[in-house]
């Protein structure tokens, strides 16, 4: 039988930050449904926040809550919050290099702070502390990873989750059975046409927590990212970091005209924007970096400026067409402030859990943080409760059987979501 004391299904920032966390002598299984770094956290690109100093920390919570919409839940700000230094301090420890100024570190502003308090690494932030996550995980002589296999299930029994059902590459259906389970499955963008997302990423969790009854929270606060370039194919959308915004760049209308604030909460600029989309009759508005942006464009912007350029596009002299697209889940798997699900022996960490941090509207760079801060509690509260937790004998290999299992399908959760939508209307 295929037994480990704790699998985690995931490779973005939740998931490896926990298996990093977790002690050298537990015996972990990872297993991700496509390549490693095949994860929304690897495409992050404007950055992670920080509390400044302790005088930051009301601006801070201020500028999350009124994101969110007052809907946040605030003790969880509170820990995300009061845990950001001791979160960048781990990153740099695993070898992060973050942006930095003769002075220090490098601070940008994004739509809705009130202050620059986000670390960069260029444009590719998630990419830089994905890698080396990666990096670090791969050292573990105790963790063994599994791609290419995709979780259509959990072992569960009497509310308690024994492990996962996988099938593999070669389409192979296989039980993994562990004390602690840990889903970091991440967005649900794959459901959508037009998405900032990998399309892989389905809202496997979510179908999974339907199945067997397992709490979810908020599953119809779905946040659109303002500016995604435009393009007339299908596929993926490529993000323009709001920090693009963050540095000086404007939104023009088809006259060429300055529209809005560009630096108001992300659901509030998409809305003015497909206002302006709708009055110019057009299918995009267009964002310039020329003249407004001080940095050195190329430099500073550097993956959007070479894939902008494959498009046929110039940042460093011609304005982009832009449009919003699907790109965060604030909703998920219901979470405590520990990472623990209404299920026994489950977690949730990342996208695909909702602590509250976000509420109805995420605040920009607060994503990788707040995945990484209650990914650590996680595997922290794993630890402190392993000894004097009695963890039950595993049940016979075979007492699921094949024809009950579930594989995550996008009806299933975008039914539930527009349940959840019209119960809110």
């Amino acid at each position: 039988m295929n037994k480990y004391d704790v699998v985690i299904v995931g490779t973005g920032v939740a998931g490896l930050f926990a298996a990093l966390n977790l002690g050298r002598e537990k015996k972990i299984l990872i297993i991700t449904k496509s390549a490693m770094d095949q994860s929304d956290s690897f495409l992050a690109q404007g950055g992670i926040c920080v509390q400044l100093d302790d005088e930051d920390y009301g601006s801070f919570m201020e500028d999350t809550l009124r994101a969110g919409h007052y809907e946040n839940k605030r003790d969880a700000v509170d820990v995300m919050i009061h845990s950001s230094r001791e979160i960048i301090d781990d990153l740099i420890q695993i070898g992060v290099e973050f942006d930095r100024t003769s002075s220090g570190f490098s601070y940008t502003k994004e739509g809705g702070h009130s202050k620059p308090r986000i670390l960069h690494c260029k444009d590719t932030t998630g990419k830089e502390i994905n890698s080396k996550l990666i990096s670090s995980v791969k050292k573990l002589p105790n963790v063994t990873l599994l791609e290419m296999s995709t979780m259509i299930d959990i072992l569960a029994k009497d509310n308690r989750c024994y492990g996962v059902v996988v099938k593999k590459a070669n389409h192979e259906l296989k039980n993994y059975y562990a004390q602690v389970t840990i889903l970091a499955t991440g967005g649900i963008g794959g459901l959508f046409a037009k998405s900032t997302n990998f399309p892989h990423l389905t809202g496997d969790a979510l179908a999974i927590a339907l199945k067997h009854k397992i709490k979810l929270k908020d599953i119809d606060y779905i946040q659109v990212h303002p500016t995604s370039l435009y393009t007339e194919g299908s596929g993926r959308s490529f993000l323009i970091s709001e920090s693009v915004r963050g540095e000086g760049a404007i939104l023009i209308d088809k006259n060429g005209n300055r529209f809005t604030d560009e630096l108001q909460t992300r659901d509030i600029l998409t809305k003015k924007i497909y206002e302006q989309m709708k009055k110019d009759q057009m299918p995009y508005v267009r964002l310039c970096l020329k003249d407004h942006v001080k940095a050195d464009i190329a430099q500073r912007f550097p993956a959007i400026y070479e894939h902008c350029l494959q498009e046929g596009y110039d940042i460093t002299k011609d304005c982009i067409p832009v449009v919003p697209a699907q790109h965060y889940f604030m909703g998920g798997i219901e979470v405590d402030l520990q990472s623990k699900t209404s299920m026994d022996g489950l977690y949730a960490v990342g996208e695909t859990s909702c602590n509250g941090v976000h509420g109805k509207n995420r605040l920009a760079s607060n994503s990788l943080l707040e995945s990484l801060v209650f990914s650590k509690r996680a595997a922290q509260d794993i630890m402190a409760h392993w000894q004097t937790k009695k963890h039950p004998p595993f049940p016979r290999p075979d007492y699921v059987p094949y024809e009950t299992m579930v594989k995550a399908d996008k009806k299933l959760v975008l039914d539930e979501i527009r349940k959840e939508k019209e119960h809110a209307d």
